[in-house]
């Protein structure tokens, strides 16, 4: 599935592998707990990954095309049919909405799901539905910007002007969505 819907810009990376700057794992494990086994289904070169670890976090990697962190095979996250794990990721921006309505699919009552989103991705229609059928329980707003850095090249990347946030499910949740913020 991941192959059809695949779309590149002279812009875009490749795969649409931008990494997760550092401290975004880091102010959210400051705020949430997860089980001990984690997968990173979107893992890149382990920018989240390996945060996890230094946390104490056992974790299981695997991405669409390996860069070196996680299991050496490619993994099309689309053709996972089970999940009992907790999710943190950074998924493909072009397919986030189909990313985020599979880890919900998959996954077992009470698994949590984070996800590193641009801010925008509150809006939409499309998405609109999405959450109403899966409200996130938590989204944690930066108030600094982040630098995701194409290629994970992150020398070469300069502060971004996007707004991010991390949208935390809990598989079963229906109540009303928490907003908060980090400095």
């Amino acid at each position: 599935m991941f192959d059809t819907l695949i779309k590149f810009s002279k812009d875009r990376e490749k795969m649409d592998f931008y990494a997760t700057d550092k401290r975004a794992t880091h102010e959210l494990l400051k705020r949430e707990q997860f089980t001990s086994l984690v997968y990173e289904p979107a893992c890149g070169m382990g920018h989240i990954g390996k945060i996890l670890e230094e946390y104490g976090y056992t974790v299981k990697a695997t991405d669409i095309c390996y860069r070196g962190y996680g299991e050496e095979r490619e993994v099309d996250f689309f053709t996972v049919t089970e999940n009992k794990m907790d999710i943190v990721t950074n998924p493909p921006y072009f397919c986030a909405n189909e990313f985020l309505k599979h880890a919900l699919e998959i996954s077992k009552e009470k698994v949590k799901i984070a996800m590193l989103f641009r801010l925008a991705f509150l809006e939409g229609q499309k998405r609109y539905e999405l959450f109403r059928k899966y409200p996130p329980k938590r989204v944690y707003v930066f108030s600094k910007r982040l630098n995701c850095a194409k290629n994970g090249e992150f020398w070469k990347s300069k502060s971004s002007g996007i707004a991010f946030a991390w949208f935390l499910w809990e598989v079963g949740y229906t109540g009303s969505t928490e907003l908060r913020w980090i400095r």
